[in-house]
């Protein structure tokens, strides 16, 4: 494991002011990538499935009270907070609903799609950087080679490229891990985003269907006596 460091040191090291960008970039990826797998996989993930046969069983029965608690003692994520969105507009009738929900989807969907696209701009910068490492750092052997010693003129060559090809080398290093992540968490987000309109539609569908059956929350009744 220390040859591993000692190496990648010493091949940082050759690879001149070139390197120090794509370093740059590889740590935004780690920052980014840390960030979108805890969003995307702990902090708004959930179990929509478990969630909506627990919520079908309060609007079958009739019980809004009971629908709207269940789903705001579920973990706070986009899913539950658009579904609760919508339950609450219930009172005012199926339209409201659906726009409720409608506008909780754009407030919540950007928590989930948001960053996820630098990965594969910081992918792309990081491919870029390192070819323009490997120019210049060739610009400079060439450079090099025109005022040395015509013997060693091969020799300080062979070298000169082998050091600039460094940072073509650690920006592939830092872009096909990042443009990897990238996929598959867009793929993730996408997944997530799907599910949120997926249970929306289904539970709009559930209200319409079981709305003769529904008793309304008591401040609503009130409400609709006076």
């Amino acid at each position: 494991m220390g040859d591993l460091f000692g190496s990648l040191a010493k091949a940082y090291h050759e690879g001149g002011i070139g390197m120090h960008p794509i370093l740059v970039s590889l740590v935004f990826v780690i920052a980014v990538l840390i960030d979108r797998i805890r969003v995307l996989y702990f902090t708004a993930a959930f179990d929509k499935d478990a969630f909506l046969r627990g919520l079908k069983k309060h609007i079958y029965s009739g019980d809004l009270d009971k629908a709207i608690s269940f789903t705001a003692s579920q973990k706070k994520t986009p899913l539950t907070s658009v579904i609760k969105a919508g339950l609450i507009n219930v009172p005012k009738g199926e339209a409201d609903v659906q726009a409720a929900m409608d506008e909780a989807t754009l407030r919540e969907s950007p928590r989930i799609e948001k960053r996820t696209g630098y990965l594969a701009m910081l992918g792309n910068v990081a491919t870029l950087l390192g070819l323009l490492g490997t120019i210049i750092g060739l610009i400079h052997a060439f450079g090099a080679v025109a005022n040395a010693n015509p013997a060693d003129k091969a020799t300080i060559l062979a070298s000169s490229i082998s050091e600039a090809m460094n940072c073509t080398a650690f920006g592939l290093a830092t872009a096909i891990p990042a443009l990897i992540a990238f996929s598959v968490l867009q793929g993730r987000t996408q997944q997530m985003v799907d599910e949120i309109n997926e249970s929306s539609v289904a539970v709009l569908n559930l209200i319409v269907a079981n709305k003769d059956k529904m008793k309304m929350p008591a401040s609503v009744a009130a409400d609709a006596d006076e």
